[in-house]
């Protein structure tokens, strides 16, 4: 994700792929897509894989944007996650994303506020 610009703007196509690593400074994973909300055009969440080998038995898990930090000397983002977390999150099914109760307590595992208001 590379930037050269003073921007603080960024396109989703730069943002997938890039790489994700955990507070001691290993990769955890990477950033799949985004999820933004169409209300407020805010980034909700990052869907990320985790583990697996050159894209086999890759889990994908949304993780609240809130938990992601850039960090330019890394070229990726930064998280306090731990894979311990992820694997406990509140399990989702395929319509997660229009499942409030379902945000409400992923945001609660998390320890993030919600991203609507």
């Amino acid at each position: 994700m590379t930037t050269t610009s003073t921007n603080s703007l960024v396109s989703t196509a730069d943002v997938n792929g890039t790489n994700v690593y955990g507070a001691d400074g290993t990769k955890i994973g990477a950033i799949d897509h985004l999820m933004i909300d169409k209300q407020s055009g805010n980034v909700a969440y990052a869907v990320m894989g985790f583990g697996g080998f050159m894209g086999l038995g890759e889990e994908h898990h949304p993780v609240p944007w809130a938990k992601l930090t850039y960090d330019p000397a890394k070229d990726g983002f930064v998280t306090d996650i731990t894979e311990f977390e992820v694997k406990g999150a509140p399990e989702r099914h395929d319509t997660w994303y229009t499942d409030r109760d379902w945000e409400r307590r992923t945001h609660d595992h998390y320890g993030v506020p919600t991203y609507w208001f």
